[in-house]
């Protein structure tokens, strides 16, 4: 291992802590599983419902998403780059580890809380085994992350990011090598924010659309609201796992872009806490629960606009001030 590679804190202490994270997503994403897809233990779980179960939906699809590009990138560990590579990819499992713990701790508060405690079985039990034994995985990923030393330098620096890292590894498959050149590579980070969005909206489809049909919905304006709520989560997901982990490396661009990303980011960050915590939300503002599907997408839909305006308004208003 050499110099460079100590002080930007590659080798196999940093491998160490990637690769342990990656298995605690795995046994994450098993648990998060079993607790949601099979009928017999989600009716006996302490989360099954909102708010918990709003971060647990979320992560149980971002997480192997992060896991995924993560162990994508490692087949490139040793390709130029590496100290970029490997603050990118720390960070990046930084914020695997934050989701992570954010939907343990929501776990361990219906657990505290007592939610359903009336239907409390032996599955129960073995969801609140599976909470501990996820929580001091967590723990220990944690430690091992918090001992890598971090690079000098800022993300502006950064001069590889994972998109070209893509380039490299399928440049090296003859069959993919045509259709990962370094001009689509350029056209994706020009255009970031519009493949964030579709992306966002192709997941949501697919969620959306299982949903659907395993529950019977046929209201329309539920699925639209639906399909609204996920593209947003998962299109807030993309900008800031982006923003922390450099997946994509951005060209300069304008204040009001910048301006406008963030507040629609907010709004989306709005919308979701609105959809976990609607009926406190209702309460608050004195309209009481949503009953129906169009007092729903009025309050959570409208938190998100609301929130994105009231982050967009004191932008501008400074950058039109007069300078001196």
């Amino acid at each position: 291992m050499t110099a460079v590679e100590r002080r930007s804190g590659t080798g196999r202490a940093a491998l160490t802590a990637i690769r342990a994270a990656l298995g605690t997503a795995g046994l994450f994403e098993a648990l998060s599983l079993l607790a949601s897809q099979d009928k017999a233990v989600r009716a006996t779980s302490p989360w099954q419902d909102d708010p918990y179960d709003v971060f647990v939906s979320f992560a149980i699809f971002a997480v192997p998403m992060l896991a995924g590009v993560i162990t994508l990138r490692m087949l490139a560990w040793r390709a130029p780059g590496g100290p970029d590579r490997a603050h990118q990819m720390l960070r990046a499992t930084w914020t695997m580890t934050a989701l992570i713990w954010v939907t343990l701790l929501a776990e361990a508060a219906a657990v505290a809380v007592g939610a359903h405690a009336a239907i409390w079985n032996r599955w129960t039990a073995v969801l609140i085994s599976g909470l501990a034994v996820a929580t001091a995985a967590a723990l220990v990923v944690t430690v091992l992350l918090a001992r890598q030393r971090r690079p000098r330098g800022s993300a502006a620096q950064w001069r590889h990011d994972w998109l070209g890292d893509v380039v490299w590894i399928c440049g090296r498959v003859p069959a993919l090598r045509r259709w990962t050149t370094d001009d689509n590579a350029a056209w994706v980070r020009r255009h970031a924010m519009g493949v964030f969005l579709g992306l966002s909206a192709l997941v949501a489809l697919g969620l959306v659309g299982a949903l659907a049909g395993g529950e019977g919905w046929t209201d329309p304006l539920l699925i639209a609201w639906a399909l609204a709520v996920e593209t947003a989560a998962y299109l807030a997901f993309c900008w800031l796992s982006n923003l922390i982990g450099g997946f994509i490396a951005r060209p300069p661009r304008t204040s009001a872009r910048r301006t406008a990303e963030l507040s629609v980011v907010v709004g989306c960050v709005a919308i979701q806490l609105a959809v976990a915590f609607r009926n406190a939300l209702g309460s608050a503002l004195g309209t009481g629960d949503p009953a129906d599907v169009p007092s729903l997408v009025l309050l959570t839909l409208g938190a998100g606009l609301l929130s994105g305006t009231a982050t967009a308004v004191p932008l501008i208003a400074r950058r039109r001030e007069p300078a001196g």
